[in-house]
């Protein structure tokens, strides 16, 4: 089968990552399906796939009773399962822009602190613990103290409650978990992030290298000059 024949299914959730894999796939040749959630997924990506469906988060919600889990990678790994019997194979969301995961170092002009680097060390060691309870991603540090733990709530709302209690220079820490299947969930972070960061004058943001997604590389990194911020990548 050639390439202009294959085609690439998508489900897609919100935010602009399902439309920039969309529009990169189909530039590759590829024909795009997507399966998308009313309410959820940005209705822009109607025009960058070849056909899609809408449908209510809660439709899937038939397989997820058969299933005697409660935590998301399970439960992503199960519907895999489910789709490989169909002989459908899940690949991982970045195959078609490798240019988005983050590069290995400093990517400020800023490097870090020889404290900074101690807290990135730390806080490296709580958020892989963190995610090993398959709990949250993210974690906020300042001088070896764990100011916020990602919850349900999200990164921003993590950054916020740990930036506040830190007052100034806190550290935040975002890596994978340490069994992640990358086929499905991938780390991300984008200017939004360093924004948000900037209101509670957080100094650090350190991602792992090749399992994180960066949007906005370029703007991240000149709002990050700007605002005396360092991200490094490791």
């Amino acid at each position: 089968m050639s390439k202009e024949q294959e085609i690439i299914g998508i489900i897609a959730g919100g935010g602009q990552f399902p439309l920039m894999v969309a529009e990169a796939a189909r530039k590759q040749g590829y024909r795009v399906v997507a399966v998308a959630h009313i309410g959820d997924t940005e209705s822009s990506l109607s025009d960058k796939v070849d056909e899609i469906v809408w449908i209510k988060l809660g439709q899937l919600g038939q397989l997820i009773k058969k299933l005697a889990i409660f935590h998301d990678d399970d439960i992503l790994r199960a519907v895999a399962k489910e789709l490989a019997k169909q002989g459908i194979e899940i690949v991982s969301s970045t195959s078609h822009l490798p240019e988005l995961s983050a590069p290995l170092g400093c990517l400020t002009r800023r490097g870090l602190t020889g404290s900074e680097e101690e807290d990135v060390d730390f806080g490296w060691k709580v958020a892989k613990e963190l995610g090993r309870l398959d709990i949250g991603q993210c974690v906020v540090v300042r001088k070896k103290a764990v100011l916020a733990l990602e919850a349900i709530d999200g990164t921003d709302e993590t950054i916020l409650r740990g930036g506040r209690l830190a007052r100034e220079a806190a550290v935040v820490v975002k890596v994978s978990k340490p069994d992640q299947d990358l086929r499905f969930d991938v780390p991300c972070v984008g200017l939004e992030t360093l924004r948000v960061m900037s209101q509670v004058k957080a100094s650090v943001l350190a991602v792992e290298a090749g399992k994180t997604l960066m949007f906005d590389r370029t703007e991240m990194v000149a709002y990050a000059n700007k605002e005396g911020i360092s991200i490094v990548s490791r």
